[in-house]
């Protein structure tokens, strides 16, 4: 996708000046945020006496909070995805000082005393629900962030705090680092089987590194590629090697070992669960969100694996006997994604390449944007805003002409770019002393690319990735909540988050959908009747081996976080060993770390919370399954969603919030009809 054109009207919403940002201000700015925020718990000495008084207190940390995260949110972003030595070094330097300020804030006993009288207090009744929300969960979180420890302990927790962030930090620029330092040139005999897109991307990855040669490196893209389609077992165990080892003790470039890193932070993470009362980690990730436990968490997963196991070993069965045909008589995890992908053009005469011409970026989003008009009544127009890349674009929605928010799609694959996909806020919706302040959001994805004068071409994998980031896209931006804390995704318990974005993508499995998002690239042909059949066939294509897949990272998750005393490296791979070894299907092989760039729980918010994905799963099985009886483009199902679910943010609990659109609480049968397991009741 090009960059913004010049004839779009400017944004309607006040936007960061990215062309203008300089790192210093940046930093500077983030600096005085703090500053005013350490100020402010300095100057709040005692209790105010009146409720007027201690509200006014509520109303001040919202704007220092506001303040903050629109600073930090945009350095962070810069460093997440225009990562260079000098981004890196203001962000590194500070994550102590905005550690130390938050965890000040948590365990300050003043304010939690303030917030604990507005709660106790007659008037507390008086209060907006979204109020109410705030303060309950605020009360929760001050407990969860030691305010209740003394002396050592205080000071200690503090200093937990401070060498998590520091670590997390770490963690991800390790894996980053590993995955860019890593790529290989390739001959003409390497590159066999390889589509002709394929191949231009890697000359693309060659050119960029002056290489006359296509070159394969550990960006996805380009990993995806050579493992669906070369040839040349050799090569795809060399590419499979490298990235299942980056950030490694297996890997060549000791500098980037997560090792310690991961045991420092499991060890920190047991002590801070111990100094709060926990019996682990586990217990203290579960007590801000929707499972009641770590039990109910651990028989879930157990439960849903039962399920998977036998459509998994049907799948795998059939896996190892392609390759047996073609002499394969021991399948290798390199093996996998090209039988795989061979067993799909076999079985349903489908295959990624020649869906990718359907659907060209451009297309895509115009069709996810007719989507969304017609579910819940919202347009959405590009805009002209400032931009950090040339491939970052700016939209605004709009409700019957009206603007709700705004935000940027960052789409591609590219240098000095974090891997994976994700939503984060820049600014949240909030009532201000200056009006009403509307919410704006970034969405990361690194898609395959534009290869020469052609728009990028996605997998449909791709367009589910974007259906899910747009998911919670909506939920942040389409928030009716005015306060900070409970607007958007703020204050939603985090099994719970996944619930909008996973619903959004039943709507790329959708005939009707298919037509509006399809185009082929050359002839204007939506998706032809063979194709869309043979899509649809194969949605459930090892849908058990994926399951598996998720389980086995869920548990691990789960397991590493409640072993007390905290796990070696050693202790790490064994768990993860015996969790392979009960659940999965799929041969492993003894070099392989996934865990040191298992981001999710090492550097995202994920940690003890991996479970999320199919616990909400569930919850978005079951609210389409209503779609799927009043019709999936229905306006008023839709509308009752928007009000149910995406607009209520952390107001409603996350059970209140799907009971209150479902008339019930939730049931797995949507769920393995959605896997193909079971038939529609």
């Amino acid at each position: 996708m090009s960059n913004v054109d010049m004839t779009l009207q400017q944004a309607t919403l006040p936007v960061p000046q990215f062309d203008q940002i300089s790192l210093e201000q940046l930093k500077q700015q983030i600096e005085t945020a703090i500053a005013q925020g350490q100020q402010f718990l300095q100057d709040l000495s005692t209790v105010p006496e009146s409720q007027a008084a201690r509200l006014s207190v509520l109303e001040q940390l919202d704007t220092l909070e506001n303040n903050m995260s629109e600073a930090w949110g945009v350095l962070s972003h810069l460093n997440a995805i225009m990562n260079n030595a000098e981004t890196r070094e203001v962000y590194q330097s500070l994550l102590p000082s905005l550690s130390a300020y938050y965890t000040e804030l948590g365990q300050h006993t003043v304010l939690y005393q303030t917030f604990q009288n507005v709660h106790d207090a007659s008037e507390y009744q008086a209060l907006s629900a979204a109020q109410q929300s705030a303060i309950k969960l605020a009360l929760r979180d001050f407990k969860l962030s030691g305010v209740a420890l003394e002396g050592e302990a205080k000071k200690r927790y503090a200093e937990i705090s401070a060498r998590l962030s520091q670590l997390s930090s770490d963690f991800s620029n390790h894996v980053l680092d590993a995955t860019q330092a890593y790529f290989k040139p390739l001959t003409e005999a390497e590159l066999k089987g390889l589509p002709e897109s394929s191949v231009e991307l890697l000359k693309q990855y060659g050119q960029q590194r002056e290489l006359e040669q296509p070159v394969a490196t550990l960006d996805f893209p380009s990993y995806l590629a050579i493992m669906t389609y070369a040839e040349d077992r050799a090569l795809r165990e060399t590419l499979y090697k490298a990235y299942t080892t980056r950030a490694s003790d297996q890997a060549d470039k000791p500098e980037f070992d997560n090792t310690q890193v991961m045991e420092e932070i499991l060890k920190l993470r047991q002590e801070m669960a111990a100094l709060l009362g926990f019996n682990h980690y586990a217990e203290l990730s579960l007590a801000s969100k929707m499972a009641p436990d770590v039990a109910t968490v651990q028989t879930f997963l157990e439960d849903l694996a039962e399920h998977a196991r036998t459509p998994a070993t049907r799948d795998i069965a059939e896996l190892k006997a392609i390759a047996a045909a073609d002499g394969i008589t021991e399948l290798q995890p390199w093996d996998s994604t090209f039988y795989s992908e061979k067993l799909k053009v076999q079985q349903f005469n489908l295959s990624q390449e020649a869906l990718k011409p359907y659907f060209p970026a451009p297309k895509i989003l115009q069709g996810l944007f007719s989507i969304v008009k017609r579910l819940y009544g919202i347009d959405v127009i590009e805009r002209q805003a400032p931009v950090w890349h040339q491939d970052a674009r700016y939209f605004e929605l709009e409700d019957q002409g009206q603007v709700l928010g705004g935000f940027y799609f960052d789409l591609y694959a590219r240098s000095g770019k974090r891997g994976g996909a994700w939503m984060s806020g820049f600014r949240s919706r909030m009532q201000s002393k200056q009006g009403l302040q509307k919410p704006i959001c970034y969405m990361v994805c690194n898609f395959t690319p534009p290869v020469g004068d052609q728009p990028a071409l996605l997998t449909h994998d791709e367009v589910i990735t974007l259906f899910h980031e747009f998911g919670h896209g909506l939920h942040h931006l389409l928030t009716e909540v005015d306060n900070i804390s409970v607007a958007g995704t703020h204050g939603v318990a985090w099994d719970a988050v996944e619930l909008p974005s996973q619903f959004m993508e039943f709507w790329a499995w959708d005939h009707e959908s298919l037509n509006l998002l399809s185009e082929h690239i050359e002839t204007q042909q939506t998706l032809p009747a063979d194709l869309l059949k043979a899509l649809l066939d194969a949605r459930f294509f090892q849908s058990g081996m994926q399951t598996l897949r998720q389980i086995e990272f869920a548990l691990f998750d789960l397991n590493i976080h409640e072993a007390n005393p905290a796990l070696d490296a050693q202790g790490i791979q064994h768990t993860l060993d015996e969790i392979r070894r009960k659940f999965s299907v799929m041969p492993s092989v003894a070099y392989n770390r996934f865990q040191h760039s298992f981001s999710h729980i090492f550097a995202g918010g994920y940690a003890a919370g991996y479970y999320s994905y199919k616990w909400a799963e569930v919850l978005a099985s079951d609210a389409f399954d209503r779609f799927e009886s009043e019709g999936i483009f229905n306006t008023q199902t839709g509308v009752e969603f928007r009000k149910a679910v995406l607009a209520v943010g952390g107001r409603d609990s996350a059970l209140d919030a799907f009971v209150n659109f479902r008339g019930r609480e939730p049931k797995i049968d949507a769920l393995l009809r959605h896997q193909g397991w079971t038939n529609k009741a």
